[in-house]
């Protein structure tokens, strides 16, 4: 039988309140918050059933930090104080469940459906594929700021703290990216440049909002034109220069080896365990499912994993892989009433039903 101890022992952070656990809920789409963005009880619930279920840190689905950044029907929102009396509540039902309350701070950029956010999308460039306009240069310094902004209001909401989006080709994201950003000013060209937005935006949360709130970064490696030595390079200066507490990188797959064959000698994980992190805590996404693996990874070189697909199918993963020798997940696919009880909503059961091979189709 697999050890499963290091699942379960506390983890601290360089700023905030210490993990009880190194299992992190995954930033997930759910679809279930109101049109203006504001919390219903679908996401209450979801959330807060996720804390109540054992994870050491409970993280919101990206909310978007400006109206225009929305990606998705259904999106929390973090971009107005008309979202604070929903946030404020979800954070203290979080916490009173020993889980440490972080939310995901998220703007889709050229990913914003038209449609959705009634003109067309931005982007740190014109993209001609998304229909997508480039920033101005002022515009660029109100995204970083709205960021800020929203940093800040989470504190408000009595959030821990919160997790930049950097991944999954979202605005930040296309900022990383040298396919998309084509831009010449100081926001574009060297890496240096392409980071800069992200860099400022941590200097100053860190500022406006204390020594006790926790900033984490999310990353990914790969897709949407990114380098994964830029990546890793990028990954290492974060932990070591930029005082977060955490970086997330998602990898889709923890167990793939990179795309790129140059870099295919080890896996997409090891390029990232063997950098110098200081005080910062790493942890990986990707197709984690069950208690064995997830410590094996743990075992290979990371702080924590963050746990999607398997705590979609069970809210208490944690409690039941500490107290059942041979905790598996429910095998897939899954009824849309089995969802229901794991509590999820209406829009969430259908947006899963939409995931090849997860929602038993008779169940419709």
């Amino acid at each position: 039988m697999t050890d499963l101890s290091a699942l379960f022992a506390p983890m601290t952070f360089a700023h905030g309140p210490a993990m009880k656990n190194r299992l992190m809920l995954a930033p997930l789409t759910n679809l279930q918050s109101h049109a203006d963005g504001t919390m219903s009880e679908d996401e209450f619930h979801w959330l807060v059933k996720r804390a109540e279920g054992g994870f050491g840190l409970t993280m919101t689905c990206a909310a978007h930090v400006q109206r225009i950044g929305q990606g998705f029907p259904g999106q929390m929102g973090i971009w107005s104080d008309d979202h604070l009396p929903g946030l404020t509540r979800l954070a203290a039902a979080i916490k009173a469940n020993d889980s440490i309350a972080i939310v995901q701070l998220h703007h889709a950029g050229m990913r914003s459906p038209t449609e959705l956010i009634g003109e067309a999308p931005v982007c740190p460039s014109d993209n001609v594929e998304f229909g997508a306009r480039a920033l101005s240069g002022e515009e660029v310094e109100q995204l970083r700021d709205d960021f800020i902004s929203a940093a800040v209001r989470a504190k408000t909401a009595g959030f821990d703290g919160i997790e930049i989006h950097g991944a999954h080709g979202y605005v930040l994201c296309q900022f990383l990216s040298p396919g998309v950003n084509q831009r010449t000013d100081q926001w574009g060209g060297p890496l240096e440049n392409r980071t800069r937005i992200i860099r400022e935006i941590l200097a100053a949360v860190r500022q406006q909002c204390g020594p006790d709130f926790i900033v984490g970064v999310r990353l990914s490696p790969e897709r949407f034109d990114l380098q994964l030595p830029e990546i890793r390079r990028f990954a290492g200066e974060l932990m070591l220069h930029h005082e977060i507490d955490f970086l997330d990188m998602s990898l889709w797959d923890v167990g793939k080896p990179p795309a790129d064959a140059e870099y295919q000698e080890r896996s997409l994980l090891d390029w990232f365990t063997d950098l110098p992190r200081g005080e910062c805590r790493l942890g990986v996404a990707g197709k984690i499912m069950d208690p064995a693996y997830a410590a094996e990874i743990l075992s290979r070189g990371v702080d924590y994993v963050l746990l999607g697909r398997a705590a979609i199918l069970h809210h208490d993963w944690p409690r039941r892989a500490q107290a059942e020798p041979g905790f598996k997940p429910v095998s897939l696919p899954v009824t849309r009433d089995y969802l229901e009880k794991e509590g999820l909503g209406p829009a969430f059961r259908d947006y899963m039903a939409g995931w090849k091979g997860f929602v038993a189709e008779d169940a419709a």
